[in-house]
């Protein structure tokens, strides 16, 4: 193969690659959470309608949510396949790479035992997929 053929190749492997990458982002409504025995769930967060994603895969997902100061609570990000603990209202991770992009995503709250309830609020993700 030629340099400038080789080269070419590189440019269309990058443009192609680069193509098969991106990323979404979602605000859903917030949660009661009421019970320490039994989590409470968001509604569904599924990637913007017209997002060509095919077989992408997730790479990396950052999470936010607001609660009450001094009212923590369990958290948990949750593909069809797995359920990641959070360590926070805010972070990133990349414990669900690897899974399907198009699945729909949703967080699971619980409170520790004796809490009061809490309403959390401000809920977001930004998945990046390749």
């Amino acid at each position: 193969m030629s340099p400038r053929a080789a080269m070419l190749a590189t440019i269309m492997w990058v443009v192609s690659a680069e193509a098969a990458t991106g990323s979404w982002s979602r605000d859903v409504p917030g949660v009661l959470v009421a019970m320490s025995d039994r989590t409470s769930q968001s509604q569904a967060i599924s990637p913007p309608a017209g997002i060509p994603l095919g077989g992408a895969t997730l790479t990396r997902v950052q999470w936010r949510f607001d609660t009450p100061p001094s009212h923590p609570v369990n958290a948990w990000l949750c593909h069809p396949e797995r359920c990641v603990a959070l360590s926070g209202m805010r972070g990133s991770t990349t414990a669900l790479e690897g899974m399907l992009a198009n699945a729909p995503l949703h967080f699971r709250f619980a409170l520790s035992p004796g809490q009061r309830p809490v309403r959390v609020q401000g809920l977001q993700v930004i998945v990046n997929y390749r």
